[in-house]
């Protein structure tokens, strides 16, 4: 019996993100997804018009699970200290869904212009972080331009960034670290953020 349309969908995006996991990104191809689920070549051209249309939404689903895992994080009403609970929320997920985090920071990806709904996804967790700076500005009575908020959220974002993908690598142990080191190191990087946006 065919596979209901929406279990095909399903099935092919689950077979998509298990190429991609075991394989490599540069290997996806709807072709192959086929192969793997016994079905006609020509199926998952029915819910995907591309390679790049299946990755996109695969993609999409990994920043959406992102913003739900950042959504969750505790809140404060203290600026600082929501920023700092954020940024733990943030190197919690890249711990946990290492795959996730590779596809969404450090992947080439789809036009976002052809896929305008990745990209809207994919900005929910800077606008959070925004949205923070732009309350703690307030709560200071400081006035900050824009362009003045958006550089202390990439400024904060590079951190962060830098310090998950060190922790998915091998790189502390390529050089002997260990310890208390980097059992603080996320502390002391929140804490540097701190001392660094007090303006």
């Amino acid at each position: 019996m065919p596979r209901p349309e929406r279990d095909l969908r399903e099935a092919c995006l689950k077979e998509a993100l298990a190429i991609i996991e075991h394989e490599g990104v540069e290997r996806l191809s709807l072709r192959d997804v086929a192969r793997r689920l016994g079905v006609s070549h020509q199926a998952p051209y029915r819910h995907f018009p591309s390679r790049d249309h299946i990755l996109a939404e695969v993609v999409a689903r990994a920043f959406e699970e992102f913003a739900r895992h950042l959504d969750a994080h505790p809140k404060s009403s203290d600026p600082d200290r929501d920023m700092g609970l954020m940024g733990e929320a943030y190197l919690a997920y890249a711990a946990k869904h290492p795959l996730q985090y590779q596809l969404m920071f450090a992947t080439p990806l789809p036009s976002t212009d052809t896929h305008p709904e990745m990209m809207a996804k994919a900005r929910h967790a800077f606008d959070m972080l925004l949205s923070a700076l732009r309350r703690k500005a307030a709560e200071q009575g400081r006035s900050l331009a824009e362009e003045a908020i958006v550089l202390d959220a990439l400024f904060i974002w590079s951190g962060l960034h830098g310090l998950a993908m060190l922790r998915n690598s091998s790189a502390f142990d390529t050089l002997g670290l260990r310890g208390a080191a980097i059992e603080n190191s996320t502390a002391h990087l929140l804490s540097r953020f701190g001392d660094a946006l007090g303006h």
